[in-house]
């Protein structure tokens, strides 16, 4: 089938649009695509797993040069390795990397910081399709507080800082154009693995329904355990011991119908922790014996287990996780060399991004007011899988 005949047409992943107030592209139609995917990554027991393993892998053992990872780049203390791991974690939640660049008066480069790429914001293009400064909020939902006051997102609370271009004569004309170098915000490095000038898609992105059903698989279990696990059913009562007595002086008094706390008493009964016990119930005559309803529902464990494991596959898969899956299903053995084999692939799987990285800093440093990687060797070192020594020296290291 042809895709104009398909009937039912895919919205776009990524809605962009256009927010006058701020003249900022919206990032998704609230403009919380960011913040709206790591609640339900956080939300997913196996989105969260695949994603920490992604970033991991992405940020390896760190830069192979050992003195550049340790040098110091602002002035609060922070080190390039400091930067590196943040920066990861981003690519691995949004395919996307910011940092923020700060400039002496003579126009290089002297201090490098870490912006969460989730507060970045893109104006919008110019007529020349070129966007010329990076929006920055520290939380677009306006929720987050400072001093007790939410920090409310407006056009004064939002800083507009120029993209990276380290230029010299560019960097000075913009610095004369803020009134000062004490005035001048610096530069951002914005990058998007999806392009220039665009937002990137996450690695997530196509498994999100798979990701909201493993939340909605969680609560399930949940609610089973806690609430319903064990055989449910409903206890019919009367309300009161609507009987008549006889007082001291013979007549008969009708002592109408009194609450006896028998919902409460039942209501306690219930839960996981509460599981097997009993109570008594001391009746006045037969007709007011309880009746119990049966409220068992059909078994659906079978269904329930056959969308757990086709869920988890498909977030591992869209992690390039696959060996990672098969492992933990048991349809690969595990031993060292296995995990061996394993690390090597996904080390694979990353480089694009370990590149994305090392691209980064190399820009950045290539206008750095001192010489700090003679070597100009920003390579990211990949993670090893390190066996047992014991175990390694005992014919091929099985674990």
């Amino acid at each position: 089938m042809r895709v104009k005949d398909l009937k039912k047409k895919s919205s776009n992943r990524v809605d962009v649009s256009y927010l006058r107030q701020f003249g900022i592209q919206g990032f998704g139609d609230d403009n919380l695509y960011p913040q709206t995917l790591r609640n339900i990554i956080a939300a997913s027991p196996t989105g969260s797993e695949c994603v920490e393993r992604y970033t991991d892998f992405i940020e390896g053992n760190g830069f192979r040069n050992v003195m550049f990872a340790e040098y110091v780049i602002n002035r609060k203390g922070d080190t390039v390795d400091d930067i590196h791991s943040l920066i990861c974690s981003d690519i691995a939640y949004f395919n996307g990397i910011s940092l923020h660049v700060n400039y002496n008066i003579f126009g290089e480069i002297c201090e490098l910081n870490y912006i969460p790429f989730e507060n970045c914001r893109l104006l919008e293009e110019d007529s020349n399709g070129y966007v010329s400064k990076i929006a920055v909020h520290p939380d677009w939902s306006g929720k987050k507080t400072r001093a007790g006051k939410p920090i409310r997102v407006t056009k004064e609370s939002i800083d507009f800082i120029d993209v990276f271009n380290p230029r010299k004569e560019v960097v000075l004309s913009q610095i004369e154009a803020a009134g000062g170098i004490e005035c001048y915000k610096g530069q951002i490095l914005w990058i998007s693995g999806n392009g220039k000038g665009v937002y990137p898609r996450s690695r997530a992105d196509c498994v999100v329904t798979e990701m909201s059903t493993d939340e909605g698989l969680a609560n399930v279990k949940y609610r089973n355990t806690r609430c319903n696990f064990l055989m449910a059913g409903m206890i019919v009562t009367k309300k009161g011991s609507s009987s008549t007595n006889i007082d001291e002086n013979g007549n008969v008094v009708d002592t109408g119908n009194e609450d006896s706390g028998f919902s409460d008493i039942i209501y306690q009964l219930q839960g996981d922790t509460n599981a097997g016990k009993l109570l008594e119930v001391i009746l006045n005559n037969d007709e007011e014996k309880p009746e119990f309803v049966d409220l068992s529902s059909k078994n659906y464990d079978k269904e329930f287990t056959v969308t757990e494991s086709s869920v988890t596959e498909r977030i591992y898969s869209a992690f390039g996780q696959t060996q990672w899956y098969t492992i933990r299903i048991g349809k690969t053995g595990f031993s060292g060399n296995i995990i061996g084999e394993v690390f090597e692939v996904y080390n694979s799987i990353v480089s694009k991004q370990q590149r994305m990285i090392e691209r980064a800093f190399q820009k950045i440093f290539n206008d750095w007011y001192e010489v700090v990687n003679p070597s100009n060797d920003y390579s990211v070192e990949p993670l090893k899988y390190v066996r047992n020594a014991a175990v390694s020296n005992n014919n091929g290291g099985g674990i």
